[in-house]
């Protein structure tokens, strides 16, 4: 298919050579897979190249991490500077800080340049040893980072670009103190570029306070992709677990995420999904950074095809070939719920986000259908036995609730079939399960979901 690979690679000269980016940041670029620049990537790439402040809005999964690192990657390049610390980016969770730090190794690779990623829940002796390597990028949490200042083992006085990622998040987690304390070690000679997918009323004031004359790059409203569908299943608590069990056994997916709103449910859960022979993990703030790390990478290597977490996994979880988002609880405001559903329907691939909704969940229903500025689909799951509990009275919307049948989404194609899609494969536990291969299938910049056979017709069966 040599035609083929010309096609790609005529795509990828047109897209990201147009930014004028180092001959060895595109050569990085091209190593990851990626082909055609995201939206936010288009617009924030330019400005970040030229020194500008940046402040970028955009849903979670559309390839930001892309959009500030490789300009930042192209200017350290270009511009070869001390042997101090010159780029720092401040994430939320370990998670994402790990997230960014491999993105920035997949793009340098064919540089000098060294990163390292700091956060807490590990020893602080190999971060000791990272930061004697004078790394020109550190990827930190706020709180081990503030740690290893008071050790004296981080000196910032030579930083050139200050990122703040998920500034939204991190004020949510009580981290803006922390983050103001941050700002004080900096000079104030530097870039300043501040992602985040919503705008509470906190990071508006302190856009304002360190951004100068900022270039606002947004894409599209502040709200869940497009590309997912949503749906909500009324339900009673005490018949959650076993709705849940039923949905997975009706409804053909690919690797799927389940939030819960406690570590315990989590914990609990995804022990009831082991016991039915679900290849499930586990990823909640009790457990040490190994296994979480451990969590992360069975996920994303195909090991486990269910992740039960709390919100710590709404941010940093960059998994691709993610098709469904289920909300065992309802989110407690509709920033988290937009957190969650980034988690699938990433870089332009479709996705679906069910929640299972309690009576008492009404309210947040409501100011997640403003937000999505839509009703959301309600069903009543066929053949489950909800007793005494009527779906249809819960949440009345303006059309009959429409029930889900077999291989058929409801409200959508007049009813017919969904064609069948990518990265839907049986999730039982089996003896020998088939392994996924993407095959080289190329991604774009924010991911791609590789193309994994094609959709089940009907559930999943269990092991024979």
């Amino acid at each position: 298919m040599a035609w083929l690979k010309a096609v790609k690679e005529q795509t990828l000269s047109v897209s990201f050579q147009e930014f004028q980016l180092d001959p060895t940041i595109l050569s990085g670029v091209k190593a990851v897979g990626y082909t055609t620049p995201t939206p936010i990537q288009q617009q924030a790439i330019p400005s970040i190249m030229e020194g500008k402040d940046v402040l970028g809005l955009a849903q979670t999964g559309t390839g930001k991490t892309a959009a500030f690192a490789l300009p930042i990657l192209h200017n350290l390049v270009r511009n070869p500077g001390s042997r101090k610390i010159r780029v720092l980016i401040v994430s939320p969770t370990r998670e994402l800080a790990e997230q960014i730090h491999q993105a920035c190794i997949g793009f340098a690779k064919d540089t000098r340049i060294k990163s390292i990623a700091i956060y807490g829940g590990v020893s602080k002796l190999p971060q000791f040893k990272g930061l004697r390597r004078c790394p020109e990028i550190v990827v930190a949490c706020p709180g081990r980072l503030l740690d290893l200042v008071g050790d004296k083992a981080i000196d910032l006085s030579g930083l050139e670009v200050l990122v703040l990622d998920e500034a939204d998040t991190m004020c949510d987690m009580g981290f803006l103190p922390d983050v103001r304390r941050i700002l004080n070690l900096v000079p104030s000679s530097r870039q300043t570029l501040l992602f985040s997918a919503t705008m509470p009323e906190d990071i508006r004031k302190l856009t304002k306070n360190i951004l100068k004359d900022p270039v606002t790059v947004q894409v599209d409203t502040i709200a869940p992709a497009k590309t997912v569908s949503h749906a909500l299943y009324p339900v009673p608590d005490a018949l959650k677990r076993g709705l849940l069990l039923a949905i997975l056994e009706q409804t053909p997916t690919g690797r799927t995420l389940v939030f819960t709103r406690t570590k315990h449910r989590t914990k609990r859960l995804a022990l009831d999904l082991l016991n039915h022979k679900y290849r499930v993990a586990s990823l909640q703030g009790n457990l040490s950074q190994n296994r979480r790390q451990q969590s992360m990478d069975g996920f994303r290597d195909g090991k486990f095809d269910i992740l039960v977490a709390t919100d710590i996994a709404s941010h940093g979880i960059d998994v691709p070939e993610v098709s469904h988002v289920i909300n065992f609880d309802m989110p407690d405001t509709a920033d988290a719920y937009t957190h969650r559903i980034g988690r699938t329907g990433r870089a332009l691939q479709t996705g679906e986000a069910f929640t299972l909704a309690v009576p008492e969940d009404r309210p947040m229903v409501r100011v997640v259908e403003r937000v999505l500025n839509a009703k959301i689909e309600r069903r009543r799951l066929p053949g489950f036995n909800y007793g005494n509990f009527n779906p249809e009275a819960q949440f009345p919307q303006d059309r009959p609730m429409q029930p889900q049948r077999d291989g058929v989404q409801p409200g959508s194609n007049n009813g017919t079939r969904r064609p069948a899609g990518p990265g839907q494969a049986t999730r039982r536990a089996a003896p020998a399960p088939a392994r996924r291969s993407s095959a080289g299938a190329p991604t774009s910049a924010g991911g791609g979901r590789p193309n994994f056979g094609q959709r089940p017709t009907g559930g999943y069966r269990r092991p024979a």
